[in-house]
């Protein structure tokens, strides 16, 4: 699972910013993919929060080739088969109990479990995930637990997402354990329910801009 995590590690550090995405309705999602790519974000997590989430994330992986989808706010073995059985390169979870670690050791999906304490990174480590999502990254400390984890875990990979923002997404990246950071800002809902996809645009191509890229 080691060299899962660490090709994980590579394709989130080759991204720098994940776009987090709960779409409401399947119509929205090939549009949605394709203005976040024009501007420049090509790394869309589909989270599982609506009924429309995993017809989404196929249907852009259908129509939009420049795009990498994976699943978000994947909580059960259900979700981690649903990833499999769609061939998806990542799948994201808010948190990660041990049935869910070992779920997904046991189908071979490409996880990034979600941590929040030191305990549960011990515990997705010790299962070979290496990398993960702190989440939600701003409540439970964020750079500075990020700085405090580093010590005694040198070797783990941090995508922290929650309350992350345009605002402070460079500092978060400026951290040497952090290889992509996760965030929706980009596709407020009222810009997705009205198709205003050169809104979009704008505000990806602005974050991929300060990111020097």
């Amino acid at each position: 699972m080691n060299n899962a995590s660490n090709s994980l590690a590579d394709l989130l550090r080759a991204a720098r910013l994940v776009a987090v995405l709960t779409i409401q309705r399947v119509d929205q999602a090939v549009p949605l993919a394709r203005a976040l790519v024009a501007g420049g974000v090509r790394t869309l997590e589909i989270t599982l929060r609506t009924a429309a989430g995993a017809d989404s994330a196929a249907a852009i992986k259908e129509a939009v080739a420049d795009a990498i989808v994976g699943l978000g706010t994947v909580v059960s073995t259900r979700d981690l088969e649903l990833a499999k059985s769609l061939g998806l390169p990542f799948a994201f979870s808010p948190g990660a109990t041990p049935d869910l670690l070992d779920a997904a050791v046991e189908l071979g999906v490409p996880f990034v479990p979600g941590i929040a304490t030191a305990s549960e990174l011990i515990a997705a480590m010790g299962r070979g995930f290496t990398t993960v999502k702190l989440f939600p990254a701003e409540q439970v400390g964020g750079i500075g637990a990020l700085k405090a984890l580093g010590g005694p875990f040198p070797t783990a990979r941090f995508n922290p997402t929650g309350g992350v923002s345009e605002a402070n997404m460079g500092l978060y990246l400026a951290l040497p354990n952090v290889v992509a950071v996760g965030g929706s800002w980009m596709a407020p809902a009222a810009d997705v329910e009205a198709g205003n996809w050169p809104a979009i645009t704008d505000r990806a191509r602005q974050a991929m801009d300060l990111l020097g890229g």
